[in-house]
């Protein structure tokens, strides 16, 4: 990666660290390097402390076990060791009893973890609108694959109520609530 050249408007620029901005094997690139840190010197040195630790891409999930003594300084040195390579680093919330991965709200109540799902407020929804070209079959799909993740991440009222901002959402885009009804039956009829 020592020859990429790209150009912004009008200058022209080559990168000279890193791997090629917006080729396909950036993200295999640094699952495989950092996974070899993580494998060699996160997880060995704070596997005690980790009850779960999963990584996807640049999002880690982890649910940490606090020393008996409460000392603050375990935790500290495994901040700096998941940084303590390459030069981005990474943003680590303080422990908590709720966070955000992905697009799970998860919280802890007491020995059970709840989820829903979360969106972003800034996120603009933009479902295919009914006269895409595209086959019916991707807004079916789209409904099905949709209705069945918020059904395994969210309690009944939750799903209720993303359902109906989904339904809202792919009104707003220009679809028919008649066209949509019987769709939105055949997915519910499949996730039970």
């Amino acid at each position: 990666m020592e020859n990429n050249i790209f150009s912004f408007s009008n200058t022209y620029w080559q990168q000279l660290t890193g791997t090629a901005m917006g080729t396909p094997v950036a993200c295999s690139y640094a699952t495989i390097a950092y996974g070899q840190h993580k494998n060699t010197r996160v997880l060995t040195t704070f596997k005690p402390f980790l009850l779960y630790y999963r990584r996807y891409i640049d999002d880690i999930f982890g649910i940490w076990l606090p020393p008996a003594t409460g000392n603050t300084k375990t935790w500290e040195r495994f901040k700096m060791e998941l940084n303590n390579w390459g030069s981005l680093k990474w943003i680590l919330e303080a422990p908590s009893k709720q966070t955000v991965f992905l697009d799970l709200q998860l919280k802890l109540n007491g020995t059970t973890i709840n989820t829903s799902t979360y969106q972003k407020d800034l996120d603009l929804y933009l479902y295919l609108p009914p006269k895409s070209a595209h086959p019916p079959s991707c807004l079916k799909g789209l409904i099905a694959g949709e209705l069945r993740h918020y059904w395994l991440q969210n309690n009944t009222n939750d799903f209720q109520d993303i359902l109906i901002k989904f339904i809202k959402r792919l009104s707003e885009r220009g679809h028919q609530i008649e066209d949509l009804t019987p769709l939105i039956r055949q997915a519910a009829l499949a996730i039970d």
